[in-house]
């Protein structure tokens, strides 16, 4: 069976930023964040990307420029020995009323369906409250790190019970440690606050 772990981009993955990340120049991995996916390659772990990119409805950047931006990543991860086994993303703009604009939960149903994996349990790492509510829509394991706009959301679980036990993690190498340590399962993550 496929053991998947879904990775918000912008905030978990690379820097984000209020402009959007527009060129390939702007985009710039966290630090330890490739090693923590080439972390889970190496534990056999696939692991996709799930990302809101509203900037090319837009019209900030095209389609062909997030190419770009993600064979950059691509080109970084093989560096350290890891990499991406899928890039979801949803290029519509907060009034196209579609179904794959996270906390929608139609990004991650693809991605379930590309590698025919029931997503129940599956660990989605985000930086903001979309992230873990299209998780939760899909049955899947929400968990948040303070990176990106992690602090902000972290405030804000107080005021949404249903994520109140999320597993919060300083950043995405942490959150990996801790799963790879066999600490972070479906049914015993309420202990891990």
């Amino acid at each position: 069976m496929t053991r998947l772990v879904i990775l918000d981009r912008d905030g978990v993955v690379n820097q984000d930023s209020e402009d959007f990340i527009k060129s390939p120049e702007e985009f710039v991995p966290l630090p330890g964040s490739l090693e923590a996916i080439a972390r889970l390659n190496a534990a056999g772990y696939s692991v996709a990307v799930a990302s809101n990119q509203s900037g090319i409805a837009r019209g900030l950047f095209s389609e062909a420029t997030l190419e770009t931006m993600h064979q950059k990543l691509h080109d970084l991860l093989e560096a350290v020995g890891g990499h991406i086994d899928g890039i979801f993303y949803c290029p519509h703009g907060p009034d196209d009323h579609c179904d794959c604009r996270k906390p929608e939960p139609g990004l991650l149903r693809q991605i379930g369906e590309h590698f025919g994996v029931d997503l129940a349990g599956v660990p989605v790492v985000g930086d903001s409250l979309r992230d873990l509510q299209s998780a939760m829509a899909v049955g899947a394991m929400p968990i948040l790190v303070l990176t990106g706009k992690g602090e902000y959301t972290h405030r804000q679980l107080s005021n949404a019970p249903s994520l109140s036990a999320t597993p919060v993690y300083a950043d995405l190498a942490q959150a990996v440690d801790v799963l790879l340590a066999g600490a972070l399962s479906g049914d015993a993550h309420e202990d891990h606050h």
